[in-house]
């Protein structure tokens, strides 16, 4: 890995550490209806603002000991995991997409991810408040990228970004009405935006991202029947493996595809 990359990635993974503070706020409010500007962040117990210099991401957390500093009440561990997740994420995914004009479109997913993911798990719903406008910026990102300014242009490839989007989206939609006990409209319309994306990068990503939804999925199902936490019929959400699967196939899809055809051919 290049020193320039090396910044990148730490750039990119400090920015992360931000966002994930943010990220908390929203997966506590927008499940609830709340706006994730006002009021500011308080004690639950005692009702005090957080200050400033206890909002540092992770490094707060752990100079309190994980307790409110007025009232001592405890503080989820959860909330600097999420930062540093988020962090790492971040860092990780600069240093596969390098520095290029698709960056700011990959880190955006990634930080609706995250958020989605942590709301499906707590509530079994993705909020359209998260996912509809996520059409908008990652469109407009997306076309910056296959604009790509001081670079050569690849309009196909937000060509390809429509085509991908539409048709993940029409297939989650017949799955749903097919079996509608095992697919939600949250994970329809999550289904648009992940085509999107992955055909950007290529119908080798598209193929593996959205298969490896349903691979990770399943495999994660068998787990817990496996551990007798769940039985056939028990519901588990899908839009984390959703997600799961598009990271799958931004990354590595586009090498593991070619590498399946030169098997088979």
């Amino acid at each position: 890995m290049t020193a320039d990359v090396l910044l990148l990635a730490g750039l990119s993974g400090v920015l992360g550490l931000v966002i994930g503070s943010f990220l908390n706020v929203v997966v506590w409010r927008v499940p609830r209806g709340e706006s994730v500007v006002a009021p500011p962040s308080a004690c639950p117990r005692c009702g005090t603002r957080i200050r400033a210099r206890d909002n540092v991401p992770v490094l707060s957390w752990l100079l309190l000991r994980g307790r409110c500093r007025d009232c001592g009440e405890p503080i989820s561990a959860r909330y600097p995991l999420v930062e540093l997740g988020t962090g790492v994420l971040f860092a990780a995914l600069a240093a596969v997409v390098g520095w290029s004009w698709v960056l700011p479109a990959v880190l955006y997913l990634a930080a609706v991810a995250v958020a989605l993911a942590l709301i499906d798990l707590d509530h079994h719903r993705l909020p359209d408040a998260l996912v509809l406008p996520s059409y908008l910026v990652g469109a407009a990102l997306l076309a910056l990228a296959s604009w790509n300014p001081g670079g050569a242009s690849d309009w196909a490839a937000l060509l390809r970004a429509a085509i991908g989007g539409a048709a993940l989206l029409i297939f989650y939609f017949a799955a749903a009405l097919a079996y509608p006990a095992g697919m939600g409209l949250g994970d329809v319309k999550l289904a648009g935006v992940l085509g999107m994306y992955l055909a950007w990068f290529g119908w080798g990503a598209f193929a593996v991202g959205a298969f490896g939804a349903f691979l990770l999925g399943g495999l994660f199902s068998v787990g817990l029947i496996a551990a007798r936490r769940a039985g056939r019929k028990s519901g588990i959400p899908f839009g984390p493996w959703m997600l799961a699967g598009a990271f799958l196939g931004i990354t590595v899809g586009q090498a593991t595809w070619s590498g399946y055809l030169e098997l088979v051919t």
